[in-house]
């Protein structure tokens, strides 16, 4: 009785090792496919999803952003010779020209559902209240860009594509500087698409950081 389960139990086990080693081919087709359809649709909608709300339409929704998207449509960089207009999502969510922009995007997306608890609560829904965390805002938004050395800048401009002799002397004498002393976008040119905090031009009026614009 003894042998007869023995043998019974090293049948089983030899017929699980062939399955391993020679799986049926429609299983394993089968297993690909559902993957690989799986996959598309997974990563699928969270691009999608994430290009849908990276639209300035969407951004604008809320009715308070239309309080900084106004400003940004009275600058060279919603409007200019060349038609080359930045959006929200531009300048406020990396663009996913690499796989670690991709991570960063998807990070920043996860940080905006603190904009929709502030819709909700309405911390920002009159021009009043937005002027009141003007400031902290943009130092915020400042401080990111510096810590990711302006990428967000630089998916458009670049040192190394810069022809100094198409610029004014005095800018092209600045980005020499930056370059040399390994400065990135924003420390000089904050208030390029929005109105400067009031906090922040009173510092400039008392002679401390200075801002190229």
């Amino acid at each position: 009785m003894a042998d007869t389960q023995d043998n019974k139990s090293t049948n089983e086990d030899s017929g699980l090792i062939n399955r391993l080693k020679n799986p049926p081919k429609c299983s394993m087709l089968r297993m690909i496919v559902i993957g690989v359809l799986g996959g598309i649709v997974i990563w699928g909608g969270l691009n999608t999803g994430m290009e849908y709300t990276n639209r300035s339409e969407f951004c604008t929704s809320c009715h308070e952003m239309q309080i900084p998207f106004n400003e940004l449509k009275q600058t060279v960089h919603y409007k200019n010779r060349s038609g080359a207009a930045a959006q929200c999502a531009d300048c406020h969510v990396a663009s996913s020209k690499t796989p670690t922009d991709y991570m960063f995007k998807a990070f920043q997306k996860i940080l905006a559902a603190r904009d929709v608890i502030g819709h909700i609560k309405g911390t920002i829904d009159t021009p009043e209240k937005f002027e009141a965390h003007r400031y902290t805002m943009a130092q915020r938004v400042w401080e990111r860009l510096k810590e990711r050395d302006s990428k967000e800048c630089r998916n458009c401009h670049d040192f190394k594509y810069m022809d100094p002799d198409k610029q004014k002397d005095r800018s092209a004498v600045k980005h020499e500087g930056a370059v040399e002393d390994g400065k990135t976008c924003i420390e000089c040119h904050k208030g390029v698409s929005h109105h400067l905090p009031k906090e922040y031009l009173e510092q400039l009026k008392q002679g401390g950081e200075k801002s190229e614009g």
